[in-house]
């Protein structure tokens, strides 16, 4: 494979902790009582945050690797729950397993795919994997900040 110190830094990255704190950093040991939570100031709940971090990065990664795919979500509703709160525990387990395994799946993209500036079938104009790749790191880093910054407001981070 070309580019074997891009993939491995792209690897890398989808799980990055030395310039931003990694997913599973942000979600350790929530308590339950503050996952559905709106801190003073803030517009979103943890919650509200993981699953549109789940849901945008499920987006993404269908649009790589399905040949089929078409747009039809829409924004902001389609990407962001409107509930403040997971209905269960079980539900917030299945979306942290969602997003590791979206991310291990993006992580296989990063290593596996023939021309990472290929464009992706499906996308238009410059829609490269290579720029899916930097679009999902770039999106989860800033919703974790914002999961972070939540949870500090919530006395829930140290």
């Amino acid at each position: 494979m070309t580019n074997q110190p891009l993939r491995e830094q792209l690897v890398r990255f989808m799980d990055w902790d030395e310039a931003h704190v990694g997913f599973d950093k942000a979600i350790d040991g929530i308590p339950a009582q503050l996952r559905g939570t709106r801190a003073t100031g803030i517009e979103h709940t943890i919650w509200q945050l993981l699953e549109h971090i789940r849901i945008a990065q499920e987006d993404i990664l269908d649009f790589c690797v399905n040949d089929k795919y078409r747009h039809t979500m829409k924004w902001p509703e389609d990407y962001w729950p409107k509930n403040p709160a997971p209905p269960s525990a079980e539900a917030w387990e299945q979306s942290i397993a969602a997003v590791k395994r979206d991310r291990a799946q993006f992580v296989a993209l990063a290593k596996n795919t023939a021309d990472l500036y290929a464009l992706v079938p499906t996308g238009k104009g410059h829609q490269s994997y290579f720029r899916a790749l930097l679009l999902v790191n770039d999106h989860n880093a800033y919703h974790l900040g914002q999961i972070v910054a939540v949870r500090r407001a919530l006395g829930a981070w140290s």
